[in-house]
């Protein structure tokens, strides 16, 4: 007999520290931190094996030892109807609720739980931002970033230089992350990047998360492009400045957004810095990355927009 996963909580395929929501046909969006209980725990059962006698009143010994073995036959044959599978004889695998081999309801759910796929977060080629349903390609030349002060996905150019406004600071030539916009009340693509330029501007090549100024802060900025564009299936909305700074070239900057393809489909916000200096990566690039954005899973829909050229082979 083939059994249905009831929904619930079980391990993420891809990030084993939390816990993924099983509708009871597919995993959604919905995830929360590993740990917490499966489900609520089972009330305490009652043993169906024979009853300790009670002391026996004075004065009623036959009837109450008649009782008694009464009760005994009749705890007997309801556990060997229970024990044996209709008339063939075989024991069942399963044994009766409270018995000693009995499987608890939570250990039965997650035993049947569906195989996780595999995890796209392990590939080297891939950046996996599964809280929002995405990967970015990993080209050559770039890797994922080992670690960084916000926590948020990110990949970046391997080759390393002095930053021009720090010589004691490393920067990277190129780097990419992506994040779930804090502000709610910005409620389409086009005005959340707009809004969120001058803070990816300021992150990029103003003063890093410890006061340091690395590129001398920014001197002046003006918009090289905007417009709708088509992410992962979805209608998205970019905007990118062109930088100077006051130590070194400058660079670019560009605020992406668009709808997630999972859970609520709430916006998805991806920030990208090139400076534009000697070793820089060119900013095809940039729009090579752009359009490998993919749905995690290939859940795509269509969007109204430019297409970007799909990146090279």
């Amino acid at each position: 007999m083939s059994m249905t996963t009831p929904p619930g909580w079980y391990p993420d395929p891809g990030t084993p520290v939390l816990e993924r929501w099983w509708d009871g046909t597919a995993w959604t969006g919905h995830t929360r931190a590993a740990g917490q209980p499966a489900v609520p725990p089972s009330p305490p059962t009652v043993p169906l094996g024979p009853v300790a006698p009670r002391p026996r009143p004075r004065g009623r010994g036959p009837v109450v030892a008649v009782a008694a073995a009464a009760a005994v036959l009749v705890t007997a044959l309801v556990a060997g109807v229970i024990v044996l599978n209709g008339d063939d004889g075989e024991a069942k695998a399963d044994a009766a609720p409270g018995s000693a081999t009995a499987t608890p309801t939570a250990s039965r759910a997650q035993s049947t739980a569906p195989a996780p796929p595999p995890s796209a977060g392990d590939d080297p080629n891939l950046l996996v931002d599964q809280l929002n349903g995405i990967t970015l390609p990993v080209l050559p030349g770039w890797e994922k970033a080992e670690s960084r002060i916000d926590g948020l996905p990110t990949m970046q150019t391997k080759e390393t230089y002095d930053c021009p406004g720090d010589s004691g600071a490393f920067c990277h030539h190129a780097w990419v992350n992506t994040r779930t916009p804090s502000r709610t009340d910005l409620r389409t693509a086009e005005a959340l990047a707009k809004h969120d330029i001058a803070d990816a501007a300021d992150a990029a090549f103003g003063d890093d998360a410890v006061g340091r100024r690395r590129y001398g802060g920014i001197v002046s900025h003006r918009e090289v492009k905007s417009g709708a564009v088509v992410v992962a299936g979805r209608t998205g909305y970019l905007v990118r400045w062109s930088v100077r700074t006051g130590a070194g070239p400058g660079g670019q900057v560009q605020s992406l957004a668009f709808p997630s393809s999972v859970g609520s489909e709430s916006m998805v916000l991806i920030r990208f810095a090139f400076d534009a200096g000697r070793g820089a990566p060119p900013l095809t690039v940039l729009d090579r990355i752009t359009s490998g954005i993919r749905a995690l899973g290939g859940q795509e829909s269509g969007g109204v927009g430019s297409s970007l050229a799909p990146p090279a082979p």
